[in-house]
């Protein structure tokens, strides 16, 4: 499991500097329970969706097969409070909002942005990350600098995604951009480097550690940050008790040092506010859509 502490060094300049942070098939299954005893029912068991190609919140392991990342643990830790077997479950980043209404899954972690939009449809609990978006060109490009240079550019975006979402606002002040969208940010990346695209908006955590782990150093971020964001784990709305459920074991986590403990493992030094903002502050702070 990779912890990269130089590139949370980097975000974290990036997010003091610009604040003056997602179908498939088969998932990763927990080591079996202990037996139960005699007249013991068995655990319940939650099916958590998660869009698995967007590192470092989640990511299969290509040596052990296993889903790792810092939503992973987290979620692993909230089914340990609560007593629940669990499995992972892959989906693209646009399909995991539909399984959790038709209730092909029962959660989603995967690194998503509480806003309006999506809380008119699926309930998230407080938030367990903050984020922002951020633009990446290659490493050769000097045309961007800024929000208002991608006008007129062939852009990268995730379908779905809150950076789709900032695409779009540059499209509609500029019409001659073009979008393309993609099923993964690996994907969008990719266009990036070999030029079939000339910037990809995204999460500044998932980006700038895509840049540290390419061996190549071809691609870059310019410009301010584009947002500020949170994350916030996500359950029907037909079923309040499973929500309050995961809210009261989050809640837990933050209590007994648990939640601070995973957080710095992967991201160094947490932001304070994380242990007590609520999620009707973060959709307060929501500077996207109404």
């Amino acid at each position: 499991m990779v912890k990269n502490k130089k590139l949370l060094v980097v975000f974290c300049i990036f997010v003091f500097a610009f604040a003056a942070v997602g179908c498939g098939g088969g998932g990763q299954v927990p080591s079996e329970p202990e037996p139960q005893a005699s007249g013991e029912s068995e655990p319940k068991k939650l099916l958590i969706g998660s869009d698995t190609a967007y590192p470092p919140f989640e990511w299969q392991d290509t040596a052990t097969g296993e889903y790792v990342g810092f939503d992973m643990d987290l979620i692993a830790a909230i089914m340990e409070e609560l007593g629940y077997d669990y499995e992972v479950q892959n989906f693209t980043f646009d399909g995991l909002i539909p399984a959790l209404q038709s209730g092909t899954i029962d959660v989603i972690i995967s690194a998503m942005t509480i806003k309006p939009s999506r809380a008119e449809r699926i309930d998230f609990t407080d938030p367990y990350y903050k984020s922002g978006l951020v633009i990446a060109v290659h490493k050769d490009n000097t045309d961007i600098n800024s929000f208002d240079d991608l006008a007129g550019k062939r852009l990268g975006v995730q379908i779905g995604t809150t950076g789709a979402d900032k695409a779009k606002e540059v499209q509609e002040k500029y019409p001659d951009t073009t979008i393309t969208t993609f099923d993964r940010i690996p994907e969008a990346f990719m266009a990036l480097r070999i030029g079939a695209v000339d910037a990809v908006i995204n999460d500044a955590p998932v980006t700038l550690y895509a840049i540290e782990q390419d061996a190549k150093k071809d691609i870059k971020v310019v410009g301010e940050m584009l947002s500020s964001e949170y994350y916030g784990i996500a359950v029907a709305k037909n079923n309040p008790e499973l929500y309050a459920e995961i809210n009261g074991a989050l809640k837990t986590l933050k209590e007994n040092g648990r939640f601070q403990e995973i957080y710095e493992q992967w991201f160094g030094e947490m932001p304070e506010e994380l242990l007590t903002i609520t999620v009707e502050e973060a959709l307060a702070a929501w500077e996207g859509e109404g």
